[in-house]
C-alpha cells in the first residue's frame, strides 16, 4: 500500500485542477492504447479506432509511454498543467536542465533498458525534442482532440460536484469520493500499491487532477522538489454513461454511432443483436461473426453488466440487462450508483498500475 501522510498545512492546500492537462492525457492515452486489458469495454471502441489511425512513424512515442502508464513515463510530460497542448509542450521543453537530469536518473531505475534516444531526449537533444514535439501534436490531433470539448465539460461538472461535497461533507467526503481504490482515514490517504511505502507531504499539499485516459488513480511527486504538491490523478469517468456522453459528439455517423464509439463496431452489433434473447450461435449469425468471436464479445459485455447469460444444459441464452437496454435506448437508468452497480466500468480484471510516487523517500 502507498500511505500519504497529511499535516494540517497539507489539508489547507488541497486543490482540484480545473481540467485535465492535454499533454498528460496524450501520454496516458498512449499507454492505454497499448494496454489492452486496462479500461474494460468503455474504452475498447476508442482503442480500436486509435490503433488503426497510428502511422508507423508515430510508434516511436510508444518508447516514451509504455503500457505501464505513468509509472514508466517521464514526469516532465505529465506535470505541465496548461490548457492547450502547445502551452503544455512549451512549458515542458523549457524546464531547467537539472530537472531533466533528475528525470533521467529516475528513468534509469524504472526503465534500465529504455532506448538510447529516450536518454538523449532527457539530455536535451534538440533533434529528438523537435521530433517528439511533432509526433505528439500529430497523435493528439486524432486521439484526444476530437473529444476535448466533451472532456472539459465533464471536468467542469465533476469539479462543481466535488466542491459541493467539500461544502457538505468536508475533505472526508471529497477524498472518499475519488475512487474505490482510495481510502481516507485522517490524516492518511491510502492507495493500492505492490510496494509498501509511506510518503510525508510536509506541507506541500495535493493537486487533484481529473484524468480520462487512465481508469486508475495515479500519484506522482514532482522532481522539482518536495516543496511542490503531490499530483494525484483520479478517474474522471466513473460509469458507462459518462463515457458515452464524452464519445457521443465525435461518434461515427449512423443510428448507433455513439454506441459504436463506446463499444466498438462488433460489440455494438452484438449488443443490438441481443435485444432479442438468443444463443451464441444465433448471435454469431446475426452479427456475421464466428461463434468463437460472438462468445468472446458476449463475455466482455456480460462482465460490463450489459448482458446476462443463462445456461440450460449445453445451451446458453444471452439477454440484455436494464443497463444494456438503456444504452440501446440512448438513456441512462435513474438513481444513485452503488459501489457494486453494474453501470460502473468493468471488464476483464485489469492489472493495477503501480501508483507509487517515484520520488518517494
Amino acid at each position: 500500500m502507498l500511505r500519504i501522510h497529511f499535516t494540517h498545512e497539507d489539508l489547507t492546500r488541497v486543490r482540484i485542477a480545473r481540467a485535465p492537462d492535454p499533454l498528460a492525457e496524450s501520454m496516458l492515452s498512449l499507454s492505454l492504447v497499448q494496454a489492452r486489458d486496462v479500461g474494460g469495454v468503455a474504452l475498447e471502441g476508442w482503442r480500436s479506432r486509435t490503433r488503426r489511425s497510428i502511422r508507423p512513424e508515430q510508434r516511436v512515442l510508444f518508447d516514451l509511454a509504455t503500457p505501464g502508464g505513468a509509472v514508466e513515463a517521464a514526469e516532465a510530460l505529465l506535470h505541465a498543467g496548461s490548457h492547450t497542448l502547445p502551452e503544455s509542450l512549451e512549458q515542458t521543453w523549457s524546464l531547467p536542465g537539472r530537472q531533466w537530469i533528475a528525470e533521467q536518473r529516475t528513468l534509469s531505475g524504472t526503465r534500465p533498458r529504455a532506448p538510447r534516444w529516450v536518454h538523449e531526449l532527457h539530455r536535451g537533444d534538440r533533434e529528438w525534442r523537435e521530433l517528439v514535439d511533432r509526433r505528439l501534436r500529430e497523435y493528439h490531433a486524432f486521439a484526444v482532440a476530437p473529444y476535448w470539448s466533451q472532456l472539459l465539460a465533464a471536468a467542469h461538472t465533476d469539479r462543481a460536484r466535488r466542491a459541493a461535497l467539500v461544502a457538505d461533507l468536508g475533505l472526508d467526503g471529497l477524498f472518499d469520493s475519488l475512487h474505490p481504490g482510495i481510502r481516507w482515514r485522517s490524516p492518511v490517504l491510502t492507495l493500492s500499491s505492490p510496494v509498501d511505502t509511506d510518503l510525508r507531504l510536509r506541507g506541500a499539499g495535493v493537486m487533484l487532477v481529473p484524468t480520462f485516459f487512465w481508469p486508475e488513480p495515479l500519484a506522482l511527486t514532482d522532481n522539482r522538489g518536495l516543496d511542490h504538491p503531490l499530483v494525484l490523478h483520479y478517474p474522471l469517468a466513473p460509469d458507462l454513461a459518462t463515457y458515452r456522453a464524452i464519445w457521443s459528439r465525435a461518434a461515427p455517423d449512423g443510428p448507433d454511432g455513439a454506441l459504436v464509439a463506446l463499444l466498438g463496431t462488433t460489440r455494438a452489433r452484438t449488443l443490438r443483436a441481443a435485444a432479442d434473447p438468443a444463443g451464441t450461435a444465433e448471435l454469431a449469425r446475426r452479427t456475421g461473426t464466428s461463434p468463437a468471436t460472438a462468445s468472446h464479445h458476449t463475455t466482455v459485455l456480460r462482465a460490463a453488466g450489459l448482458l446476462t447469460t443463462e445456461r440450460t444444459g449445453p445451451s446458453v441464452r444471452h439477454a440484455l440487462t436494464p443497463l444494456g437496454q438503456a444504452l440501446l435506448d440512448d438513456r441512462v437508468p435513474d438513481g444513485p450508483r452503488q459501489k457494486g452497480d453494474a453501470s460502473r466500468v468493468s471488464g476483464p480484471p485489469a492489472p493495477r498500475p503501480d501508483p507509487t510516487p517515484r520520488s518517494a523517500p
